[in-house]
C-alpha cells in the first residue's frame, strides 16, 4: 500500500527540481547557523549562491560522526535551543556519545516516513503495532512509534526486554505487525515456535532495522513466523528508522528523497560513482530544521537503483548494505564483513545449527585468529561427536572460500550463547581489548 502516491511515485524530474529548490535553502541557512559548515565552505571558497541544485552537491564538504563528537552537545544545531522539542542521543558504545535535536517540523517529517513504511508492509489504520524497539534516547522505539501513530494504527508501546510478556502481548494482544531488530524478531520466533504458539498469533509482518541481517536470516523468520518481513533503515544522525524502507517487491529500500538526497562514494578517495557501483552511502539532509547535515558520510556499504519499482513508487532504491567501513574487520590482511560469516552460516542451519553465532578474533603470537562460535539444535546429535566434527569442517571449508582466510568454527551447546532483546553482540575483537 502506497501512502502518499502524490509524493512516493513524482517522477524523476518532479523530484530533482524538489530536491533542488530545498537543496539550495537548507545550503543557504547551515551557512548562516552552523559554524564548521561555513569553515569547510570557505576553505572551498564556495558561497551558498554557488549552489544551484543537487548538481552542484559534489562540490559540497563532507560532514562526519566526529564532527557531532567534537561539537557535543548542540553545537551543530541549526535553530535556538528553545525550537528544538525533543533530542536523541546514540549509545556512545565506540565513543562520546552523539547527540541530535528535532523541530516539531522535523517530528512530522519523521513520523510520515516511518508511516510509509508501515503502510509498505501492508498496516493500516487498523493494526496493531507492537513495538519491541527501546524506548528512551535511542531513536528506533519512538520512531516507529510515531510512525504508526501517524498512520493511525493502534501502537502497543512493548519497548524491550521480558521476552515472555512480549510473547504474551502477541498471542492476547492480537499484534499484527512486529517492529524490533532482526535478531530479536529471530529470537521471538524461536521462542513462538518452541511454546507452539505460532498458530495463536495474527501477526502478518515485521518490520526489522538497527543492525545488518541476511536475505537468509529474512527467509528464516519469514518461514517459521508465516509472515513477510521487511527492511526499514535509518540512522540517529540522519533522523532515526525511516530514511528509507522495504515495499512489497523487497528490492531494495526507497530512499524518502523528497527529505534526503542519497549518494555513493568511494570510500578512500570520496569520488561519487555511478548508479549500480557499489561504495559508501553518503546522505545531505534537505527538509531537517533543528540538526541538518550535508553529505553526511554513513560509512554503510550499498549500491542505489534509481529505476521505477514494480510497485508504482519512483523514490531510488538502496539496497540492503552489506556491513560497514568502520565495522569492516582486517584479519591477515583480508578485508572480512561479518555480515559474509553470517551469509554462509544461515545456508546450513537444516544441518542442525541454530542462527544464533558469535566472532571472535585475536591475536596470538602475533598473527590474527578467527573463531565462530555456533550453537548446535538442541535436538541433533549431541552426543555425536563424529557428526559435530564433520559439520565443524563442512562449515570451516565453506567460510574459507567465501572470506579467503581460514577460520575455526567450534559448535556449542543450545542456548549457550546469550541473547540480545535489542542490537545483538555479535563480534569480540579481543585485539582491541589488548
Amino acid at each position: 500500500m502506497i501512502l502518499n502516491k502524490e509524493k512516493e511515485c513524482m517522477s524523476r524530474d518532479e523530484i530533482k527540481a524538489l530536491q533542488n529548490e530545498r537543496l539550495k535553502w537548507q545550503v543557504e541557512r547551515m551557512y548562516n547557523k552552523v559554524e564548521i559548515f561555513r569553515k569547510r565552505m570557505d576553505e572551498k571558497g564556495l558561497k551558498p549562491s554557488d549552489i544551484k541544485g543537487v548538481d552542484d552537491l559534489s562540490k559540497l564538504p563532507f560532514s562526519y560522526k566526529q564532527d557531532l563528537r567534537d561539537y557535543y552537545p548542540y553545537g551543530l544545531f541549526a535553530v535556538p535551543l528553545k525550537d528544538i522539542v525533543r533530542v536523541h542521543a546514540s549509545s556512545g558504545t565506540t565513543g562520546k556519545q552523539i547527540v541530535v535535536g528535532y523541530t516539531k517540523h522535523d517530528l512530522e517529517i519523521w513520523s510520515e516516513c516511518m508511516a510509509r513504511q508501515i503502510s509498505a508492509a501492508g498496516g493500516t489504520a487498523d493494526d496493531f503495532v507492537q513495538v519491541c524497539y527501546g524506548y528512551g534516547l535511542f531513536t528506533g522505539g519512538l520512531g516507529a512509534h510515531d510512525g504508526a501513530t501517524y498512520l493511525g494504527a493502534t501502537v502497543i508501546p512493548a519497548s524491550t526486554g521480558n521476552t515472555q510478556r512480549q510473547i504474551q502481548t502477541m498471542v492476547d494482544f492480537g499484534s499484527t505487525i512486529l517492529c524490533c531488530t532482526p535478531s530479536y524478531c529471530m529470537y521471538l520466533a524461536e521462542e513462538l515456535k518452541k511454546q507452539n504458539l505460532i498458530d495463536k498469533i495474527k501477526l502478518k509482518a515485521a518490520i526489522c532495522g538497527a543492525e545488518p541481517w541476511t536475505e537468509e536470516m529474512r527467509k528464516q523468520i519469514e518461514e517459521t513466523l508465516n509472515i513477510k518481513a521487511y527492511d526499514v533503515y535509518g540512522l540517529s544522525e540522519i533522523m532515526g528508522p525511516g530514511v528509507s524502507y522495504e515495499c512489497e517487491c523487497q528490492q531494495g529500500m526507497h530512499v524518502n528523497e523528497d527529505n534526503f538526497i542519497p549518494e555513493i562514494i568511494n570510500p578512500d578517495t570520496g569520488e561519487v560513482l555511478p548508479y549500480g557501483e557499489k561504495g559508501e552511502l553518503v546522505f545531505t539532509t534537505i527538509t531537517k530544521e533543528g540538526f541538518p547535515l550535508i553529505r553526511y558520510r554513513t560509512r554503510d556499504i550499498c549500491s542505489l537503483n534509481p529505476e521505477k519499482c514494480s510497485c508504482g513508487r519512483t523514490f531510488i532504491r538502496m539496497n540492503k548494505p552489506t556491513g560497514r567501513s568502520d565495522d569492516m574487520l582486517i584479519i591477515r590482511g583480508v578485508n572480512v564483513f561479518p555480515s559474509q560469516i553470517e551469509e554462509v552460516l544461515l545456508k546450513y542451519c537444516s544441518l542442525g545449527i541454530t542462527t544464533n553465532y558469535q566472532i571472535v578474533v585475536d591475536r596470538v603470537n602475533n598473527t590474527d585468529t578467527l573463531d565462530v562460535f555456533v550453537e548446535m539444535a538442541p535436538d541433533l546429535f549431541a552426543d555425536d561427536m563424529a557428526s559435530i566434527e564433520n559439520l565443524q569442517k563442512t562449515l570451516q571449508e565453506k567460510l574459507r572460500s567465501a572470506l579467503g582466510i581460514g577460520a575455526k568454527v567450534t559448535l556449542v551447546n543450545p542456548n549457550s550463547i546469550t541473547r540480545s532483546e535489542g542490537k545483538a553482540k555479535r563480534v569480540i575483537d579481543k585485539r582491541k581489548l589488548s
